[in-house]
């Protein structure tokens, strides 16, 4: 039987009854009309815009484009007028709008996409107005983001508008160096200094983009520099580049309400002790969550149960959060359990830990670029479970132990100098704690010094050298999980000296108080927390009974723990970083 041949479908039993169906009849249909459109024949309506006049059959329009279908069908006027007369669209996109309505196809390109979505938006054609906004979301870029984005905001495209904003938020430096952002209105330009979600590496770009903004029309707008220099977070730029940057910027020194808010930064540094007396949107740092990065588990151990203890690994894997799968990656050199990690430069640090016979020094650094790991100075101590952080171009290993007792004692490895120097101590001894860094200050939670386990967390401010003490989590724990997220401290898991947690807090450096958030599905001792693209990642484990491989993730909109993909190749504590994707 021909494949065109199909028996009737129907309710009724119809037996032997047969229908034939021309698979292409429509295609073939709607083709041989074009090419009669084509020919001027049996037309019986022509579109003026302009100069440019293009026939067509009224029912070919009304069948396929929404705007004729309520205009031929109704009682306009135009509904029996041979020639109408349109505005609001520019003629080449008409033309290719009306060869649409015949062919089902739209030849968009960077040149003609935009006149076509105004085209496609005026005469109601969803369809095509999506893909235009699809075609320019593919094609951002740091030199056309933000026109694009006004674009979208006049077109009432929310999905396009919201992608070019979220770009223009990730690529923001690279986007202030542009023509169209040189170009700004000053509101706009105020709007987008304005937001928390800018990715920087250190707000003194955003008052280098402010400084270059001005400097663009200097005669126009340089009565525009203090208002927009109290959009700037100066509290939260480093005390050297104040004094050496910004309070020698003509800029500022020529203005004395500028002087003021330099003023207002330095007393910041100066008296962290009144920084709650300080506490504005100008002190309140910048977080773009919707970076996204490769999450990569380090070191840590094989199984282990009551009678065997797991073995220490070199074994590196990457988990990929968009398609939720591990793959392996570079081994370390040196086998590394209770290892400190950290990222710097979108480099990963393995510090410390434990190789199986004995505490270590040594450090080694992999860069994603050249997939190596290579050696850098080894620390003064050797510490395993140590706490690992990076801030402000250096790294800091805290605590930990080395083989005899806990360590109070941190230090910080410049990478210029590939030097260790030794900072403040801690004002506790502190093995298997938690660090982290929020609002510009190393935080240590947790821990324990060998006699007893903490619920004590301490503060190091890095421009003054000093520790000092903040509110007490509810439950003490060492061997736990902390980041930094949103502005606040998540730890979680843990062990108190008698029982594995699956318990969460959450640290409010505004409120200076912690709460509970809901717990993980698993008891997770020696865990490893990052976050990622806006989300939180408890990574591996012991539950009290055997080393995890699992993986949960955390919404914390939602307040929900979800399991996701489990690690391949390691089970137990590991190490954890976040290298950001570059794309």
């Amino acid at each position: 039987m021909s494949s065109n041949l199909a028996k009737l479908e129907s309710e009724e039993d119809c037996e032997g009854v047969v229908v034939f169906h021309k698979r292409d009849h429509f295609a073939s249909g709607f083709s041989s009309m074009e090419s009669i459109r084509r020919k001027g024949k049996l037309c019986d309506v022509t579109l003026k815009v302009g100069e440019s006049k293009f026939s067509a059959h009224r029912i070919v329009l009304a069948a396929n484009i929404p705007y004729f279908h309520a205009m031929f069908t109704s009682d306009m006027v135009e509904s029996k007028q041979e020639e109408i007369t349109m505005s609001g669209i520019e003629p080449s996109a008409l033309e290719t709008l009306v060869n649409y309505a015949y062919s089902g196809r739209v030849a968009m390109d960077i040149h003609n996409v935009q006149s076509i979505l105004v085209g496609a938006n005026f005469l109601q054609l969803q369809d095509i107005k999506e893909a235009c906004c699809e075609f320019l979301g593919e094609r951002l870029h740091p030199s056309n983001c933000l026109g694009i984005r006004r674009f979208a905001d006049t077109m009432v495209c929310s999905k396009l508008f919201e992608a070019s904003t979220s770009f223009m938020h990730k690529k923001f430096v690279d986007t202030s160096l542009s023509e169209e952002f040189l170009t700004l209105s000053k509101n706009e330009l105020m709007e987008i200094i304005s937001t928390d979600e800018l990715n920087i590496g250190g707000e003194e770009q955003v008052f280098d983009a402010v400084v270059g903004w001005v400097k663009y029309d200097l005669a126009g707008r340089r009565s525009l520099m203090p208002e927009l220099l109290s959009r700037v977070r100066l509290p939260l730029i480093r005390p050297q580049i104040l004094t050496d940057r910004v309070s020698t910027e003509d800029l500022v020194r020529s203005s004395h309400q500028c002087r003021d808010l330099v003023d207002e930064a330095k007393d910041y540094h100066l008296m962290p002790e009144r920084r709650a007396l300080f506490q504005s949107q100008r002190t309140k740092p910048r977080l773009c969550n919707d970076i996204a990065g490769l999450i990569y588990a380090v070191g840590g151990l094989t199984r282990a149960d009551f009678f065997i203890t797991g073995e220490s690994l070199n074994a590196v894997e990457i988990y990929e959060p968009s398609t939720n799968t591990w793959t392996s990656g570079k081994p370390m050199t040196t086998p590394r359990s209770r290892v400190g990690v950290t990222v710097l430069a979108s480099r990963l640090y393995a510090i410390g830990g434990y190789d199986g016979q004995a505490r270590l020094n040594t450090v080694e650094v992999f860069d994603p670029c050249s997939s190596e790991w290579w050696d850098v100075a080894p620390m003064n101590s050797r510490r395993s479970a140590l706490g690992v952080a990076a801030l402000d171009g250096r790294v800091y290993a805290c605590g930990g132990y080395d083989g005899i007792s806990s360590l109070s004692s941190v230090e910080c490895y410049d990478p210029d100098t590939n030097k260790w120097y030794i900072v403040s101590d801690m004002t506790k001894s502190r093995s298997a704690a938690g660090v982290a860094v929020l609002n510009g200050e190393i935080y240590a939670v947790g821990g324990h010094d060998g006699l007893q386990i903490f619920n004590s967390v301490e503060c190091f401010n890095h421009f003054t050298g000093r520790w000092t003490v903040v509110p007490p989590m509810q439950s003490k724990r060492c061997r736990l999980g902390v980041t930094a997220f949103n502005g606040k401290l998540y730890v979680c898991g843990g062990y108190d000296g008698c029982k594995f947690l699956d318990t969460v807090e959450v640290y409010d450096p505004v409120a200076n108080q912690w709460s509970y958030a809901t717990p993980m599905n698993s008891r997770r001792s020696r865990v490893a927390l990052v976050a990622n693209q806006g989300h939180l990642y408890a990574i591996g484990g012991y539950d009290g009974l055997t080393n995890l491989n699992s993986v949960e993730r955390y919404d914390v909109h939602a307040d929900k723990w979800t399991l996701v993909g489990p690690m391949m190749a390691h089970e137990g504590g590991v190490g954890v970083g976040v290298i950001p994707l570059t794309g």
